[in-house]
């Protein structure tokens, strides 16, 4: 299926002349764009104007990211309302006139589809919005449109290739367009990294929000597992899944955390939630702050040039004082992986099946989705098949012993395992390599990770902070700043250090391939 927008698309020979048309409109980061609404010199018309253009000159035609699946045709209507709004009385919120993406499994109540990137939903319109994005719009942002992912967050096949999806196809990487973007929230990450909109957000079980921020040079945060609510958002795990937000810098990513953050009667985690998160940095470096290398994470010492950039960001905080604890060892072993991915298919039934119940999206059932694939198959499963939801189906309820021991052996342990360590070593903060550099887009061997460090905070629930670090041949790694549950100001606080420290981080150049 075409991805659906609401601007009619210009040719490639127009649209590399129009590349500058709002460049300096698009290239704002959040604090200037905020700077330029209150100062008059810029209108949320004339926003989300310019990012309407950049999506069809960019996302579409020019380099053609395909990071969007459809964009909100009420958009420019809501900027003018907003424009009217603020000439009368100033800003609605703290996110006046700022154009968001959501990832296509977060619910809108409007005319845009929550597809999960499925076309089994591609006709899914939520009857209300989730409940962060009706606090999105309490706080003066704008839905610019829905983001691409790979299908059902990921979660479909063991053989899956991340970014592509049956309604939106492929996304590809900011930097390096042959190269994957990473899952599931790819098109998310991606829009942010190109120019798109200024801010997004995205949905992480385990890796979703991290990786393809890392991958794509841009920031991301992933919550304390029940920081943000999840009603509204099609599940894979209530044990591991949270909405995250995406910027081209912390603090755009941090404002835009704040809104989202909140109670909801909904979401039972969400009133676990202390009502005021513990408070970050009362210094301007990182004096006393402890942090731990974890030197355990999957794909470990793999691959030498990105080691060499977790020790220069390591060296980074120890110039701003901090202390680092070196090696570190959290535990992680292939037992508890096995264990957590039976926590994510036992609870990936249970909650799809209440969502699909709840939502009336025209199927009730996992199974009767599987049925769909089947007789579709040509259309949904052109390039993997849907082995995690015939697993899925085939387990029992979360009534049953397997499941309690996959949690005990998964979720439980992995909280232990970073309280222990952190605990044992004074530490505040545990520090890993988010990703490698990107690898090539394949259809036919599927993804190729060969390293990662987000099951430390995914499995736990625990928040973590990713900030882009490097470039390794033109293509980005990342560092994670991972925490105890709720202590995201502080980790906000020493990511914002990082990032000062380090500088300006390169931006995208959508090269078609690294090979000549």
């Amino acid at each position: 299926m075409k991805p659906r927008f609401s601007k009619p698309l210009a040719l490639w020979c127009l649209v590399t002349c129009a590349w500058t048309t709002h460049a300096a409109t698009t290239e704002l980061n959040v604090a200037e764009l905020q700077a330029a609404i209150a100062e008059g010199s810029l209108s949320a018309t004339e926003i989300v104007t310019a990012y309407l253009e950049r999506i069809e000159t960019v996302d579409v035609n020019g380099p053609a990211t395909n990071a969007i699946i459809e964009t909100n045709p009420a958009a420019l209507e809501i900027a003018g309302a907003l424009d009217a709004a603020f000439a009368e009385s100033g800003p609605v919120g703290p996110l006046h006139g700022l154009p968001v993406i959501l990832k296509a499994n977060i619910d809108t109540g409007d005319s845009m589809v929550t597809s999960a990137g499925s076309l089994a939903l591609a006709d899914h319109r939520a009857a209300e919005d989730a409940h962060l994005v009706a606090k999105l719009r309490a706080a003066g942002a704008i839905i610019l449109g829905k983001a691409n992912l790979s299908e059902w967050a990921n979660f479909r096949s063991t053989e899956s290739v991340s970014g592509w999806s049956s309604v939106g196809g492929q996304t590809k990487n900011a930097y390096v367009l042959d190269r994957n973007p990473c899952g599931s929230s790819s098109g998310s990450a991606v829009a942010v990294a190109a120019g798109l909109a200024p801010l997004a957000v995205g949905t992480e079980t385990n890796g979703s929000v991290v990786c393809p921020a890392g991958i794509n040079g841009v920031v991301g945060i992933k919550p304390t597992v029940g920081l943000v609510s999840r009603h509204g958002i099609v599940p894979i795990a209530a044990s591991q899944d949270t909405a995250g937000p995406m910027a081209t810098t912390v603090q755009g990513a941090a404002l835009l955390l704040d809104v989202m953050s909140g109670p909801d009667e909904d979401d039972d985690a969400t009133l676990l939630a202390p009502p005021t998160l513990p408070k970050g940095l009362d210094q301007a470096n990182l004096e006393g702050v402890r942090f731990g290398m974890v030197r355990d994470y999957f794909g470990a010492g793999s691959h030498a040039p990105t080691d060499a950039a977790f020790e220069a960001a390591a060296a980074r905080l120890t110039a701003l004082g901090g202390e680092l604890v070196d090696p570190i060892e959290v535990g992680l072993d292939r037992d508890m992986s096995a264990a957590g991915y039976q926590v994510l298919l036992y609870e990936f039934k249970d909650g799809l099946n209440r969502y699909l119940h709840e939502h009336r999206a025209g199927f009730t059932t996992l199974a009767e989705l599987i049925a769909f694939n089947d007789a579709h198959a040509e259309s949904v499963m052109p390039v993997f098949g849907q082995e995690i939801f015939i697993a899925a189906e085939a387990t029992g309820g979360l009534a049953t012993d397997a499941y309690r021991e996959a949690v005990a052996g998964s979720v439980t342990k992995m909280r232990g395992l970073v309280a222990g360590v952190m605990d044992a070593h004074d530490l505040d903060i545990l520090i890993a390599p988010v990703n490698a550099p990107a690898w090539k887009t394949d259809w036919v061997l599927g993804d190729t990770f060969s390293l990662g460090s987000s099951s430390i905070a995914a499995v736990s629930g625990y928040p973590s902070v990713v900030v882009p670090s490097a470039l390794i041949k033109g293509l980005p790694v990342a560092i994670a700043f991972i925490g105890r549950p709720y202590t995201e100001r502080l980790l906000i606080d020493v990511a914002t250090l990082f990032e000062q420290q380090r500088g300006a981080f390169p931006t995208t150049r959508f090269l078609r391939s690294m090979e000549p």
